[in-house]
């Protein structure tokens, strides 16, 4: 597996409103609409991601942290073959394909791979 990075935050909130607003206004974020995702997005500067979505909407996602990797299948397979509890069928949105992951910490992580851009 061949991580290059950490890509991706993501927070589920009570307050998804306010908090998407607070990270639009006081943080200067830019959000940006992924097709396939039912979260509010947020590009930052350096190519991540930080995400706000509502509690049970996407799933297990209180807090969430993205590993970018160049191959999301052979991670997948990867992490599989060591006994770790992965999404055998990746998501997806937009701009890049996802599995979650549980940790050995009883955390939720994800594996992500960027979509190519047209």
């Amino acid at each position: 597996m061949n991580v290059l990075g950490l890509c991706f935050a993501g927070s589920a909130s009570e307050h998804r409103a306010e908090m998407s607003e607070f990270l639009a206004s006081a943080l200067g974020l830019r959000r940006e609409v992924l097709d396939g995702a039912n979260a509010d997005f947020f590009a930052l500067p350096d190519g991540s991601y930080f995400a706000v979505a509502s509690p049970g909407e996407m799933g297990e996602t209180r807090r969430s942290i993205g590993f970018l990797v160049d191959d999301l299948d052979q991670a997948i397979a990867e992490l599989s073959r060591r006994g770790v509890q992965v999404d055998s069928e990746p998501a997806e949105n937009a701009a890049m394909r996802y599995a979650h992951f549980v940790a050995p910490d009883g955390r939720l992580y994800e594996l992500i791979e960027h979509k190519p851009t047209r």
